[in-house]
């Protein structure tokens, strides 16, 4: 399995390779009042997913604070030590900390 690991590894690292060696020739990105860059395609396409991921990630930072401040906000419950008796009474479900969200 670790084999097949690192083949798959270098199988994807020398197709980008082959990809960046095929994509050499200039490119010219043109901005907004006449500013143009010019560098090789493939610095083109390796600016653009960075900022993809950039952007990407900036975007669901809100998300993770909200959920980390709700984790933060809920107790802390422990693992029952033993399975409960067949004679117990069923323990009561617990109630929702906050409200379901409707829609999407």
């Amino acid at each position: 399995m670790r084999t097949l690991t690192w083949l798959l590894r270098a199988a994807i690292f020398f197709v980008l390779f082959a990809f960046a060696l095929n994509n050499q020739h200039q490119a010219v990105v043109k901005w907004f009042f006449g500013a143009q860059w010019q560098a090789p395609m493939v610095y083109v396409v390796l600016a653009a997913f960075g900022l993809g991921c950039a952007f990407g990630v900036l975007a669901m930072v809100p998300s993770w604070w909200r959920h980390r401040r709700i984790a933060r906000q809920r107790p802390i419950t422990s693992v029952p030590a033993a399975a409960p008796s067949p004679d117990a009474p069923a323990p009561a479900e617990p109630l929702p900390t906050h409200p379901p969200r409707e829609g999407l």
